[in-house]
């Protein structure tokens, strides 16, 4: 299965892979990888880097929104194969190196079992190395406040809720939100699209969630780029305001 790769804006390309997105942000072919897709996407991920015109061991950091294995997926084999810099909020180091584990359990899977496309999904995740160990050893926090002097210049903005570090990066200059999980805008287990939180399995703390929801609503910007489902291109505010709405 080939990955989709789709070029954004300028040095912006949004990827889709076995139902979760990576971004890569390009300057010349040295990039900036925000997620990397699940364990078994691997193939996908480095096909994705040289579509873009680079290579893995031109990626100058991977940066993750949170980590969840369907976007830890590849962290540990570039930070291992590559050098690579691997970087969370500080509260999601711990949760990358599985010192806890903030994620779908399968009983909540099985009790959710009876809802249109959750075994679908279940069978998938299983498929691509969904219940995989994925930890990365060394990770780190974001070295500095603001934005990272990183490709594309990412801001990482904290958006507590899907679980305790989750991150948006917001690309002011390009008017971008990469969302993680933060809002999404499609998922195999959801009838719902458009901008949207997950379904509530998925949440660690939901009334967070949804408060973080608020603090996307003031970044500027007029594309949302998701880790679940297309591109939302529309005012941030108010993709983040529908998602809150649908919610409550």
């Amino acid at each position: 299965m080939q990955a989709e790769v789709r070029q954004i804006a300028d040095g912006i390309h949004l990827v889709h892979g076995s139902n979760t997105n990576w971004v890569v942000l390009a300057d010349g072919d040295e990039v900036t990888l925000v997620d990397t897709g699940y364990l078994g996407d691997r193939q996908q991920l480095l096909a994705s880097l040289a579509a873009v015109g680079s290579a893995p061991e031109a990626v100058a950091a991977v940066l993750i929104t949170h980590a969840h294995n369907d976007h830890l997926g590849s962290a540990e084999f570039l930070r291992c194969a590559y050098g690579t810099p691997v970087y969370l909020h500080a509260a999601e180091v711990p949760h990358a190196r599985r010192e806890f584990l903030q994620q779908v359990s399968v009983g909540q899977v099985v009790r959710n079992s009876w809802r249109p496309g959750v075994l679908p999904w279940a069978l998938h995740t299983l498929r691509v190395g969904g219940m995989a160990e994925v930890p990365v050893a060394a990770c780190e926090a974001f070295p500095v406040p603001g934005a990272l002097d990183l490709p594309g210049r990412p801001v990482p903005v904290h958006t507590p809720g899907h679980t305790d570090g989750h991150v948006v990066f917001h690309l002011p200059d390009a008017g971008v939100v990469v969302a993680g999980d933060a809002i999404g805008t499609a998922h195999p287990t959801s009838r719902v699209l458009g901008p949207q939180l997950l379904p509530d399995m998925f949440q660690h703390e939901r009334a967070r969630a949804v408060a973080s929801l608020d603090v996307i609503a003031e970044l500027e910007g007029e594309l949302l780029l998701p880790g679940h489902g297309p591109a939302h291109r529309g005012p941030i505010r108010e993709a983040a305001l529908q998602a809150k709405e649908r919610a409550l």
